[in-house]
C-alpha cells in the first residue's frame, strides 16, 4: 500500500460519523422548532392573559388612583389601614380555614360512605352535578333560597314550618284594642281591663285591626254571647272585632253583625297573678267559674299579639358569610368526593381485609389506615380548595345583599369594589391584587412540587 492510498483513507475515516452527527443535530433543531411552533400560540395566550396582567398589576401599584404620580409603597400601607380591607382579609382567613377543611372532611365521608350504596355511580353523579353550574347561576340560587320571607325563602319557609309545628303562632298578630273602650295596653304587648270586674259580671272586649285571613273560618257572631248573664261566682265575656262589615255599628257595643274572635288566650288576674286562664269560643265567649270574690282583671296576652315567626335572617350581618361558605360547600362537595373516590379506589385491599381479619372495626380501619394511605390525594385536595376560596369571588357579589356586602367582602371582591364598584383606586385595587397572588403562590408552589415527587 502506498503512502498516496494511506493518506486518502486517513483523510475519508471521519466523513461518516461527522455527517451522522450533523444529521442527528439538525433533526433535534427541527424538532424543537416545531414543538415550539406548536407551544408558541400557548405562550402567546399565556403571555398575554398571566404574565402582563401580573406585571401591569404589580408596577400600577406602585402609583396612585389617577395613574399619573408614583407613590411608592403607600398603596400598600393604606391597604392595611382600609378597616374593609382588614374585614376582607379576616373574611378570606375564615373562608382558608373553615371551607377547605369541610369539604376535605365531606369528601371523605361521602366517598367511603359511597363505596358501600349500590347505586354508587348515580349518587356521584347527583352529588358532581352542582359542578355543571356556573357561580352566577348558583348564587342566584342560593340568594333566593336564603330570602328572609317564608313565602320565597325555602331555607326559611323549612324552618318556620318546624317552628310553628312546635311552639305555634299568635292568633291575630295585627289586632289592637280601640282606644277609651275599657282597655289598657301594657308594655309587655298585652291589653287588659281598665276597670276592675267581680263574679257574676259579664265584659266585652272589642278590638280592631284583625284581617280577614287572620280570621278562623269557624268564627261566628258575637252578639248571642254578649248577652249571657253569669253566674254569682262565674266571670264572663266575648272577645270580639268591634267592625261591622259594610259600615253601620256602634263603637264599644256589640252589633249582631260582628263576629266573635275564637281561640284567644283570656286570663282572669288578682293581685297581678293569675288564677285563671281559658281560650274563647267560637263566638270569641269566656267564662272563668268558680272564682272566689273578690276584685279583677281580665287580660289578653301578649302571645295573642305577637307577630308571626318570619324564621332566620341567613344574609344578616351574623350569617352572611356562614351562608356563602354552606353555598360553596354545596357546589364544590362532588369534586373533592370524586377525587378522593378515585384515591381510595387504588388502596390496596388486602391491608384492609387483612385488618379485618385481626378483629378490627370499621372505624378502626378508617382511622389507622384508610386515612393514612389517602394522606397524598387528601392533601392535594386541600391544598387545591384552599387556592380555589382565595380566588372566590361571584357567590360573594351575588349572594350578599348591598346593606351587607361590607360584612361578606373578601379579598376578591374587595378589590373589584375598590378598582371599579364605585372606589375607582385602581393603584390600591392592583395591591389588593398583588396580595392575592402572593397568598396563593405558596399554596401553588407546593401543589406543583407535590405533583412532580408523586410523579417520580
Amino acid at each position: 500500500m502506498t503512502a498516496t492510498t494511506l493518506a486518502k483513507e486517513a483523510s475519508s475515516a471521519p466523513v461518516a460519523p461527522v455527517a451522522s452527527a450533523d444529521r442527528a443535530r439538525r433533526t433535534r433543531r427541527r424538532g424543537r422548532i416545531i414543538a415550539l411552533l406548536f407551544v408558541l400560540p400557548a405562550l402567546l395566550l399565556l403571555g398575554a392573559l398571566v404574565v402582563y396582567p401580573v406585571v401591569f398589576s404589580v408596577g400600577r401599584s406602585f402609583f396612585d388612583a389617577s395613574g399619573t404620580r408614583f407613590v411608592g409603597g403607600d398603596n400598600y400601607t393604606e391597604m392595611f389601614r382600609d378597616p374593609a380591607t382588614l374585614k376582607a382579609i379576616r373574611n378570606t382567613t375564615i373562608w382558608v380555614v373553615v371551607a377547605p377543611a369541610l369539604l376535605t372532611g365531606l369528601g371523605l365521608i361521602l366517598a367511603v360512605l359511597v363505596e358501600k350504596v349500590r347505586w354508587a355511580t348515580a349518587f356521584k353523579l347527583l352529588l358532581f352535578m352542582p359542578m355543571a353550574v356556573s357561580f352566577l347561576a348558583a348564587g342566584i340560587i342560593f340568594r333566593l333560597a336564603y330570602d328572609e320571607d317564608p313565602d320565597k325563602g325555602v331555607l326559611n319557609a323549612a324552618v318556620v314550618s318546624v317552628h310553628d309545628a312546635f311552639a305555634g303562632t299568635s292568633s291575630y298578630p295585627t289586632a289592637r284594642a280601640r282606644e277609651g273602650q275599657g282597655l289598657i295596653h301594657g308594655t309587655d304587648g298585652s291589653y287588659r281591663t281598665s276597670t276592675a270586674v267581680a263574679p257574676g259580671d259579664s265584659v266585652t272586649l272589642g278590638l280592631v285591626g284583625v284581617l280577614p285571613k287572620d280570621l278562623p273560618a269557624g268564627a261566628g257572631p258575637a252578639y248571642a254571647a254578649a248577652g249571657r248573664s253569669a253566674a254569682p261566682d262565674e266571670l264572663r265575656g266575648v272577645v270580639y272585632l268591634d267592625f261591622t262589615p259594610g259600615g253601620g255599628g256602634r263603637q264599644g257595643e256589640v252589633d249582631r253583625r260582628e263576629s266573635g274572635l275564637p281561640e284567644m288566650k283570656v286570663e282572669a288576674m288578682r293581685d297581678g297573678r293569675t288564677v285563671a286562664s281559658t281560650t274563647t269560643a267560637s263566638d270569641g265567649s269566656f267564662r272563668f267559674p268558680g272564682l272566689a270574690s273578690g276584685a279583677y282583671t281580665v287580660e289578653l296576652p301578649a302571645s295573642n299579639f305577637a307577630p308571626p315567626y318570619q324564621g332566620v335572617s341567613w344574609l344578616g350581618r351574623t350569617l352572611v358569610t356562614p351562608a356563602i361558605i354552606g353555598a360553596y360547600l354545596w357546589i364544590w362537595t362532588g369534586f373533592a368526593m370524586v377525587l378522593i373516590g378515585a384515591g381510595l379506589s387504588t388502596l390496596p385491599r388486602d391491608a384492609l381485609e387483612a385488618a379485618r381479619m385481626d378483629g378490627a372495626n370499621e372505624w378502626q380501619i378508617f382511622r389507622r389506615i384508610t386515612v393514612p394511605l389517602l394522606a397524598p390525594v387528601l392533601t392535594v385536595v386541600f391544598v387545591t380548595l384552599v387556592i380555589n376560596v382565595m380566588k372566590v369571588f361571584d357567590l360573594v357579589y351575588i349572594i350578599a345583599p348591598g346593606p351587607v356586602q361590607e360584612d361578606a367582602t373578601v379579598l376578591a371582591t374587595q378589590m373589584w369594589l375598590v378598582s371599579f364598584g364605585g372606589g375607582n383606586n385602581q393603584g390600591l385595587g392592583s395591591a389588593l391584587g398583588v396580595l392575592l397572588l402572593l397568598l396563593v403562590i405558596p399554596a401553588m408552589v407546593f401543589n406543583v412540587r407535590r405533583f412532580r415527587r408523586s410523579q417520580r
